[in-house]
């Protein structure tokens, strides 16, 4: 026996007008398919294929589904036509010994989240409650046609309405928390309605069901976009909005395009573009992707072409290749997102959009060379980091190879390097798609909405929001308390030099900025740092730490005031100095010489050998600072 579950995942992907249109001619009529039926070897269009359903004739009054179409066609039994529907859509089937009894436990799920859909749309339309909504929906040019069809509503802010109407019905309160339409933060707290004050989006899975919702707040608050919590019948990682509406197109034409949000995939579909769908306001996940390889073999990504929507696009063209779907990439015009550029253009213009899609690799191929970012060395380094993750992301073989091959051209690299350094361990890649130790602490672009900022008490003279190294401390703690000895700081240190071309967003981060000596990576030390530089020499004690409180945050501000507290700090403040300045030179030495080994076999002739004198020198600077300190290197 093969698993219920195994069965509706299969009966769920398979598209069935491809399957019978291999045996059957068959021709688009409204929005089913009519041809001769194949079981009476009837002549005129009397068997009908629905394409969300099953088919029938009208004559014989043969029907079914997929699985009962291959059975009667093919000789098959079920289990067989599973099998055979199952290696169509690339499902992989298993057979167990006993099969489940009974009815699928989602279905009162899918049930109640049906019903308060209905009440939500009543709500939107019925109720002067909904008028904020219905304003909304107006100012972004959505018809009530439009609007019932995709069967949005309103959540009212009040607490009690939905639970009341629910129970008027026998759905009790239990069965509502486990559909994820009450919550509650405590065992002992009274449940309360998710969705409160938002205009309603109802969530279907492919097979039209009701899964789950999405609500956008109408008045201030956070977060602007909500979803329902998972629950047995909803997974948001596993779900695309819209694909219900859109699976049958993707099926027909080969492709599927993904937008950011629940009005792009509305709007484009409205006006006709179809195979359209979102992922729910998050970052694209595997399950998403793997929804998306079963219908389609190429993914057009049709995000915003700002800054975040480029590192959106890439991070979510990265997971599809790994499931060896073809991605391109639709450009939109700056300021445009699918929503207004339709609304603006109409369906034809943003049909010449997705005709005009580039490959994904060529797009960031093409952001780069704009950019400059391959005329020399070091930015050339960084550019590649960019390009090879997107490489390792192909799985399918020939597409791999081809990216490595247009990244060398690019690149003016040998194919055998990059090679090389595709298939390096992970250990020896350094950098290669990260970003600088700076970034790498901040919270994830994903999280940016939710991470709230960090504020914590220092524990102890060398805490800080970030763990920093003792030197860093000691550099800061003596600055705080000798201002006079900036100087000292800025001649033997210096300052970093900026790339004058434009950084795309989506590149790796780069190490160091601004004024602190380039060793100094600790944000919180920087910051610090950098404000000292603009005090006045005369500030000491708690006039600085006065100072420092109209610029920095409190608790950086508590960090200066422990250090002024911290009595040790006053012993040979020079000593101090001079040893944190060796040890930051000697870390940003160590940096560029890591920097010196992944640019090295990029390049060719006296370019090469420049590097690799370079790097001499700077091992034996290295060796004569742990000879003779800080003023040793510098006197050198």
């Amino acid at each position: 026996m093969i698993p219920d579950e195994d069965v509706e995942r299969v009966r769920e992907a398979a598209d069935i007008v491809a399957i019978i249109g291999e045996h059957v001619r068959l021709k688009r009529v409204g929005s089913v398919y009519r041809g001769p039926c194949p079981f009476h070897q009837g002549t005129n269009n009397n068997f009908s294929v629905m394409p969300r359903g099953g088919y029938t004739c009208f004559v014989c009054g043969e029907k079914g589904n997929v699985f009962t179409f291959v059975q009667k066609r093919l000789g098959m039994t079920f289990v067989e036509a599973v099998k055979f529907v199952g290696e169509k859509v690339g499902i992989e089937v298993r057979e167990i010994t006993k099969q489940r009894e009974g009815p699928d436990p989602r279905e009162p799920l899918w049930e109640i989240n049906a019903t308060a859909a209905a009440w939500f749309t009543a709500r939107l339309w019925d109720d002067e409650r909904g008028k904020e909504a219905r304003e909304y929906l107006a100012s972004r040019a959505i018809s009530r046609e439009t609007a019932d069809e995709w069967e949005m509503g309103f959540a009212p802010r009040e607490l009690g309405l939905l639970r009341a109407h629910m129970a008027t019905l026998g759905w009790e309160p239990e069965r509502l928390l486990e559909a994820g339409l009450l919550a509650k933060r405590e065992e002992e707290e009274e449940p309360r309605p998710r969705f409160r004050d938002r205009l309603m989006f109802a969530i279907l899975d492919q097979s039209s069901r009701h899964v789950g919702f999405g609500g956008r707040l109408m008045g201030p608050g956070e977060p602007k976009y909500l979803n329902s919590a998972d629950t047995p019948a909803f997974h948001k990682g596993q779900t695309l909005y819209g694909l219900h509406k859109a699976r049958a197109a993707m099926r027909r034409e080969d492709r599927a395009i993904l937008v950011e949000g629940y009005f792009d995939a509305i709007r484009m579909a409205s006006a006709g573009v179809e195979g359209v769908v979102a992922p729910l306001g998050t970052s694209l996940t595997e399950g998403q992707a793997e929804l998306l390889r079963r219908h389609a073999k190429t993914v057009f990504i049709a995000y915003d072409s700002d800054g975040p929507g480029q590192k959106a696009t890439f991070r979510a063209a990265d997971v599809l290749l790994a499931q060896g779907v073809a991605v391109r990439v639709v450009t939109m015009p700056e300021g445009d997102d699918p929503d207004t550029y339709v609304r603006a253009h109409g369906r034809d213009a943003m049909e010449k959009l997705i005709a005009g899609a580039l490959d994904v690799f060529d797009r960031k191929v093409q952001l780069l060379e704009r950019g400059g970012w391959f005329a020399d060395l070091q930015r050339k380094r960084r550019a590649l980091d960019a390009l090879l993750p997107t490489i390792r992301a192909a799985k399918d073989p020939i597409t791999r190879e081809m990216y490595l091959a247009r990244a060398a051209e690019a690149a003016k690299v040998d194919r055998g390097v990059l090679a090389r350094e595709l298939d390096a361990p992970s250990s020896r890649r350094g950098r290669v798609g990260t970003a600088s130790p700076a970034a790498r602490k901040a919270p994830a672009p994903d999280d940016a909405e939710t991470a709230a900022p960090r504020s914590p008490a220092p524990v102890g003279p060398y805490k800080s929001g970030v763990e920093a190294s003792s030197s860093e401390h000691d550099l800061v703690r003596v600055m705080v308390l000798h201002r006079a000895l900036a100087e000292l700081v800025i001649e033997g240190v210096g300052r970093l030099s900026e790339d004058e071309a434009e950084r795309p967003d989506w590149l790796p981060e780069d190490d160091d900025s601004g004024r602190a000596p380039a060793g100094l990576r600790d944000p919180v030390y920087r910051e610090m740092y950098e404000a000292l530089l603009d005090a006045d020499p005369a500030l000491h004690g708690g006039a600085l730490v006065e100072w420092l409180a109209e610029r920095l945050e409190p608790w950086v501000v508590r960090i200066a005031e422990e250090m002024l507290d911290t009595p040790e700090s006053m012993v040979n403040p020079q000593a101090t100095v001079d040893g944190a300045l060796r040890r930051l030179r000697e870390r940003s030495m160590r940096d560029r010489l890591a920097e010196l080994d992944r640019v090295t076999p990029l390049a060719t002739g006296e370019q090469k050998d420049r590097l690799i004198a370079e790097k001499q020198r700077l091992h034996n600077e290295l060796r004569h600072m742990g000879a003779t300190g800080w003023k040793g290197y510098r006197r050198a």
